[in-house]
Order: C-alpha cells, then sequence, then structure tokens
C-alpha cells in the first residue's frame, strides 16, 4: 500500500487566540473555545464569544487539544466557533476520510502525542507534526465500518467502566452502613449540646474522663542534626496511608536530641493519633512509643477506653467533627474545643466485642473493593487495547 498520512486526508487548523479586546460575555460574534475543559460532556460550552475571530472550526471538525497536559483531548464542533491557541480544528477531506474514523485514530495517537510534544512548560504539537503522522492507507467505506465497530466495543467496554464504577460505589455506601450499624446509628463523638440518644446499657461521658489529651510539637526544620534518628514522627505527611490501623513505624523520624529539645513527647502504645489540622479527621493508633507533630490531637486511653473503640468512633463522626474545624486559610479544631469532646461509650468487653466485629466486616469489605478497584484498572485499559488491534494492524 502507499503511504498516507493525515495531512492526505485531513486539513489542521490551529487555533489563534483573538485579540483580548474582542472579547465578551454577552454572545456578540462567535462563541469561542480556548480549551477542552470548555468541551462539555456532549457539545462544547463557550463562556466568551469573539467580535473577531482569528481561526475558526465548522460543524462536524474535530476539536483537538494541542497544547499542555490535556493535549489530546478531543470533542466534535456542533457549530462554528472561533478557537484559541490550544486548540485545532481536524477537518477531513471531501471523499478522503471518515471524521469518527479520525477521531478514533487521533485517540490512539494520544500517547505517542504526549511523547513527541515539545514545549518547556507544557507539551505541545504543531500542524505540520499532525499532518505528517502515517494514517491508515484506506478507503472510506472501510473506515466506517471500523469506526462502527470500534464505538460499538468502546461501548460495551464504557458500561462495564460504570457497573464497576457503581459497584465500588456500593461498596463506599456498605462501608458507611458498617459504621452506623456499629454505633447504634449515632454518632458517637460529639461536643455538648448535639448528644444522640445512648443506647441501652452506654453512657456518655467527657473524653478526657476516659482518656488522657496530648498534644505533639515539630523539633525545629533547621537542625538537621534532631532528625533523622530512630524515633518515629507521625506527621500529616503519612496521616492519610495510616486512616484507620497501627503505625509501627514511620518514613519521618526524629532523635533523642530532637525530643528534648522542643515540647514534642514520646506517647506510649496504644495513643490514638487525631489529625486536627489542615487534613482533619483522620486517625491512627501508635503501635510503638513515639512522637507526633502539633497538627495532632493524641489520645492515651484509660483503663475504660479500648483504643480501637475510640478510632472506630473518630472515623464514624469524622464528618460532624471537621465541621468543628474553623479557619481561613487552614481548617483546625483547635484544644478548647477538642477538650469538649464526649463519648458515648459501652463497658469495655462490649467494646472489644463492637471492635472485632466491625473489623471483619471491614476486612471483607476491603477485599470487595481491592476486586472492584482491580477490575476497574483491568477495564481502563481495554479501550487502548482496542484501538491499537485496529491501528497498528493498517
Amino acid at each position: 500500500m502507499n503511504r498516507c498520512t493525515l495531512g492526505d486526508v485531513a486539513h489542521v487548523v490551529m487555533g489563534q487566540s483573538p485579540d483580548g479586546s474582542t472579547y465578551n460575555k454577552q454572545g456578540v460574534g462567535l462563541p469561542l473555545l480556548n480549551g477542552p475543559a470548555e468541551f462539555g460532556t456532549v457539545s462544547p460550552v463557550a463562556v466568551q464569544w469573539t467580535s473577531e475571530p482569528s481561526k475558526i472550526a465548522k460543524p462536524g471538525d474535530i476539536l483537538f487539544c494541542v497544547r499542555g497536559n490535556t493535549l489530546g483531548r478531543q470533542n466534535l464542533a456542533d457549530k462554528t466557533y472561533a478557537i484559541g491557541r490550544r486548540l485545532a480544528a481536524v477537518r477531513g477531506r471531501e471523499g478522503k476520510a471518515d471524521t469518527a474514523f479520525i477521531g478514533l485514530w487521533l485517540r490512539f495517537q494520544a500517547t505517542a502525542l504526549l511523547a513527541a510534544g515539545t514545549g518547556s512548560t507544557f507539551p505541545n504539537v504543531s500542524a505540520d507534526y499532525l499532518e505528517k503522522r502515517t494514517f491508515p492507507p484506506i478507503g472510506v467505506t472501510e473506515q466506517r465500518y471500523i469506526a462502527a465497530q470500534l464505538k460499538t466495543q468502546l461501548a460495551a467496554v464504557e458500561e462495564a467502566r460504570q457497573a464497576a464504577q457503581g459497584q465500588t460505589t456500593e461498596v463506599e455506601a456498605l462501608v458507611l452502613a458498617i459504621y452506623h450499624d456499629a454505633f447504634a446509628d449515632i454518632v458517637p463523638v460529639a461536643i455538648p449540646p448535639v448528644f444522640g440518644v445512648a443506647p441501652e446499657n452506654w453512657r456518655w461521658a467527657k473524653l478526657s474522663d476516659l482518656a488522657r489529651l496530648e498534644s505533639g510539637h515539630t523539633p525545629s526544620r533547621s537542625r538537621s542534626d534532631w532528625w533523622g534518628g530512630n524515633t518515629s514522627w507521625v506527621s500529616l505527611t503519612e496521616i492519610r496511608s495510616l486512616d484507620g490501623r497501627w503505625v509501627e513505624e514511620t518514613a519521618i523520624k526524629t532523635n533523642k536530641k530532637g525530643i528534648a529539645n522542643s515540647a514534642a513527647r514520646i506517647l506510649p502504645r496504644g495513643t490514638v493519633c487525631f489529625s486536627r489540622t489542615a487534613s482533619v479527621g483522620f486517625v491512627t493508633i501508635m503501635g510503638q512509643p513515639m512522637a507526633t507533630s502539633q497538627d495532632f490531637a493524641d489520645w492515651v486511653c484509660g483503663d475504660d477506653l479500648e483504643p480501637e473503640f475510640l478510632m472506630y468512633a473518630l472515623i464514624r463522626s469524622r464528618n460532624e467533627l471537621r465541621a468543628l474545624a474553623t479557619g481561613a486559610t487552614h481548617k483546625t479544631i483547635y484544644m478548647p474545643t477538642l477538650e469538649e469532646f464526649h463519648l458515648c461509650v459501652p463497658k469495655r468487653e462490649v467494646q472489644q466485642f463492637i471492635v472485632k466485629d466491625l473489623k471483619a466486616k471491614l476486612a471483607a469489605v476491603e477485599q470487595a473493593r481491592q476486586a472492584s478497584q482491580a477490575q476497574l484498572k483491568e477495564i481502563a485499559k481495554l479501550p487502548a487495547r482496542l484501538l491499537a488491534k485496529v491501528f497498528e494492524e493498517h
């Protein structure tokens, strides 16, 4: 077969931003598209217009992003648009190419285009580069047949993706249901006067009466000799990955000098750490003696309180506790509020039973979540495989 390029079957019109003085939001002139942020789910949605368009996309053109980290994104022009410099209009030549086929081919090319893009800050490609890309040397009739087949297959993949995503959503809802059931449909951590009705044989108690409230500290960052020792130090950097489990060791560590020269304290195994600033509401339990930053409220549980019961109670109450955070830049739950925390709690042997049952149910749900996530990852690979199978053969 003879070699064919995109330029043989299509025109590529590179966008150009009009003079800023011609922009308006009153619908005067042509709707202006500057990038894929305006693509919408079905058709483009312009937020401004220009009375003097520089470059135009016509109805039926493929709107193709040629700059930035969204290089390769595309949509279809449903009417005439002015296009800015982040977009190109790809227009099939009469009788030479099917628009749907070109769009699918461009989708297949997206990975290679990102790798080939040049630019000091963001990748970009030129009209010349696009037009010189090798294009399948097949007729329009065959292109239409292939495009129809691919669209059917990709629609089936999307249906499967939505079903898998639905399963993931169901798993997340199940986790919430498990927590609600474990704590008898009440929010177990609250501040006065907002208390739910305590279940039979449970009681509301001030948390500071059940556990000693501590706060952490950060040794001076300018003193490198106070860092990199053997003392684990819980920080916001790691708390998301530690949420809901015991921490045996942290990646960031301080040492004896760091502890001695700061207000940081070594707290005992079983201390419950609750992030109170920025990433409010994440919880972990110390598996070994360690320290924390000042971003945490730390509770050293007494004889009547199971650490894991407190951890799960805080997780169950997360959304409500986050509402207590204040601050213009970083939301924080301040110490006076933390000192008012109350916990709805049964006897310790009941706490242990609840924890055991809750952990078993959450472990089963986690298996389902991981299976669902693995399925989504595999489904995400299918479109590229389908496109590669077609276009690598032509």
